[in-house]
């Protein structure tokens, strides 16, 4: 039940993200999957992108978790590894660019990674 928990929070908190570029334009990840899966049903050409469909995937994937009824761990580690390229960058960028937003909306998924895999571990040993 805990790894559930746990899958649904990285679900969560990866979709909390934000982004800034180019003066005024901003958005969230959840507003941005939402256009990336609208564009991937009717122009699929225009996202295709590693940093577009690795995420997605990991979404994707972590929903699949949810409706199992013990959560895969390998599953479960590709999908933060999926995420985690994304957001793991975009707190790089926070950091070296100094923009306090975007680096605050990444550790909240960050802090739950790694209370996953604490967590994948403890239940590995037992």
């Amino acid at each position: 039940m805990k790894s559930k928990i746990l899958n649904s929070l990285l679900i969560f908190t990866s979709l909390l993200g934000y982004l800034e570029w180019s003066g005024d334009s901003h958005t969230f990840l959840f507003q941005a999957e939402a256009e990336i899966i609208y564009k991937l049903i009717t122009a699929p050409a225009s996202v295709i992108h590693p940093f577009i469909l690795l995420p997605l995937l990991g979404h994707i994937l972590l929903v699949i978790t949810l409706f199992q009824k013990s959560p895969s761990k390998i599953l479960t580690y590709i999908s933060m590894s999926g995420l985690g390229l994304l957001l793991g960058f975009m707190f790089f960028i926070g950091i070296i660019s100094m923009n306090i937003k975007i680096t605050l909306s990444t550790i909240p998924f960050i802090i739950v990674v790694v209370l996953t895999i604490l967590h994948l571990r403890k239940s590995k040993k037992t």
